[in-house]
Parts: structure tokens; C-alpha cells; sequence
């Protein structure tokens, strides 16, 4: 069932563009907080050193044995799990990192690069077949220093991400719409699914220059941009799970039939079924309406 589970999963990861977005790292994030906040690390085991190259393996398990979980929390697209040592775990998922809940007896899994052992006799382990994904245990009084989060802009669903906010970083890049958004220090947690979704509901052409934007233009396309990560959300919370897998598919996934322009090139969009046209943007794949978006 599990090597089923992990199949599914790398299938999911390829048509997802194999990076998870805001919703499905907030998926994550709910599960390892219902799993962990309380818990105690009896045992933690770096496997591969390279997952937290700036915590060697005894500094990683020193850190984090004895340690009880506070809280788990997302900053962006990273996975924070504060501790009440005053040291917080971050975890990136990149494109194939994977968290699964065993007893604490199961055999690990292939491509496991860490274990926790918790005090419930249960063992979280870290799966990563792609070698991309990262972790960094940190002081939780620095985190706002931390090279991993300290240049994210603000959270879509924080006052932060404002109107102006939006309009004021749009205004100072010549950038294409498409490549802006997918930069984590002008928005967070966006990636190739949602910022097409979000441009075809604003009606914005992909290729347009930020600093062409409107002001009115900006506002419709901040509110389309929280409307897409919140249906994404609400979407796969709604999902049924293997309880053995934290929160296993993607929430793109889950709403992968409400797409109205993501993978669909050469069909009729939703709104005036002019074909739907794919283009290629500093190497990502663009899905757009050439009638709608102009």
C-alpha cells in the first residue's frame, strides 16, 4: 500500500510541475501539527548529511532529542516545527521530499534521509528520492535572519500583502507578470499552477511587464491570487488520506478538475473557448488564454 502510495505521489509531482505550492505545504504543515505539537523527539537521525548541510548529523540529533514540539507553522513554501528548546526545524520540501508517519517498529522506507522518534512509540521519517529537498535546525529568536526566510515577502493571506503592497513591488520591476510572481521575495508560495489560474482570472496576459500593471488591475489580481490558494486549500482538506502518509496528495490535485487554463494547451478555455496556448517563461511552463488575457 505504501509503495503504491509513493508512486501516486511521484506521479502527482510530475504533472504538478514537480514543486509543491503554498496550499499543499499548508496541507503538510496541518498534519505534522496534529501529529507533533505535545510530542517529545525521543531520537532524531540525520541519514543523509547532506538534507542539513549547516547542522552536522551529532549537532542535528544533539538538537533536537528530548525536544518538544510547540507548534508547526509555514513560512512561504518552509515548514516550520518550533521547539520548545528554542530552536525551530525548517524543512523546504523541493521537489520530492515527502513526510510519512510509521510505528516506530515499520522499516524504514527507500530514499529515507531522516527519523524522529517520538514518545507515542510512533517514527516520522523523511523520504526525498530527488535529493532536493532541505533541512536547518535554527535558533527561533533568529529566524528572522535566517538566509532561508529573511528576503520572503509577505504571506498572501497576512493585511501585509496589501493592495499597495502589491501595487508598490509591481511598479518597480519591468519583469514579466508570469516571472514576478514567481519570485518568493515579491509574493510567497506561488508557483507555476496557481500564478496561471490567478492570471487567467485577473484576465492578465502572462507576458505583460509588472510595471505596466494598473493600480485597478493590481487589486483584481491580488484577490484572485488568495481566491486560488484558498480554494486549493479548502479543497484538499476535504481530501481522504492514508493515515500513514502526512496529508499524501497534493492540493493541486485535488482541484485539478476546476483548472481553467493549467495543463489544458489546446483546449477550450472555460470562458470564451478560444484554445487554451502553452508558452515557455524563464524555463516553466505558461498556460494562458490568448482572448481573455490581454
Amino acid at each position: 500500500m505504501i509503495a503504491m502510495n509513493i508512486l501516486g505521489y511521484h506521479g502527482a509531482l510530475a504533472f504538478n510541475d514537480g514543486m509543491p505550492e503554498l496550499p499543499e505545504v499548508e496541507m503538510v504543515v496541518r498534519g505534522l501539527r496534529g501529529l507533533l505539537t505535545g510530542r517529545r523527539f525521543i531520537k532524531a537521525r540525520l541519514i543523509r548529511a547532506g538534507l542539513a548541510p549547516e547542522n552536522p548529523p551529532r549537532q542535528f540529533a544533539a538538537w533536537l532529542k528530548g525536544a518538544t514540539v510547540l507548534d508547526v507553522a509555514r513560512r512561504g513554501k518552509h515548514i516550520l516545527v518550533h521547539l520548545a528548546n528554542g530552536k525551530t526545524l525548517i524543512t523546504h520540501l523541493r521537489m520530492t521530499g515527502r513526510f510519512y508517519n510509521l510505528a516506530e517498529g515499520d522499516e524504514n522506507l527507500p530514499h529515507t534521509h531522516a527519523e524522529f522518534l517520538l514518545d507515542n512509540r510512533k517514527k516520522l521519517i523523511f523520504t526525498d528520492q530527488r535529493h532536493f529537498g532541505m533541512m536547518m535546525i535554527a535558533r527561533t529568536a533568529e529566524l528572522e535572519s535566517v538566509r532561508h526566510l529573511e528576503k520572503l515577502a509577505p504571506e498572501p493571506f497576512d493585511p501585509e500583502f496589501s493592495e499597495k503592497y502589491l501595487l508598490d513591488v509591481l511598479k518597480r520591476s519591468r519583469q514579466e507578470i508570469k516571472v514576478f510572481l514567481l519570485d518568493q521575495t515579491r509574493v510567497v508560495g506561488l508557483g507555476n499552477i496557481y500564478v496561471s489560474e490567478a492570471l487567467h482570472r485577473a484576465r492578465i496576459n502572462p507576458r505583460l511587464a509588472a510595471n505596466r500593471i494598473s493600480a485597478r488591475r493590481a487589486g483584481v489580481l491580488r484577490s484572485h491570487v488568495i481566491e486560488v490558494l484558498q480554494e486549493a486549500i479548502d479543497s484538499a482538506a476535504n481530501q481522504v488520506t492514508d493515515p500513514r502518509e502526512v496529508y499524501g496528495r497534493y492540493g493541486a490535485g485535488a482541484i485539478e478538475d476546476s483548472w481553467r487554463v493549467y495543463d489544458r494547451e489546446g483546449l477550450g478555455c472555460m470562458t470564451c473557448s478560444t484554445p487554451i496556448r502553452r508558452i515557455i517563461q524563464a524555463t516553466r511552463s505558461t498556460y494562458f488564454c490568448p482572448n481573455c488575457q490581454k
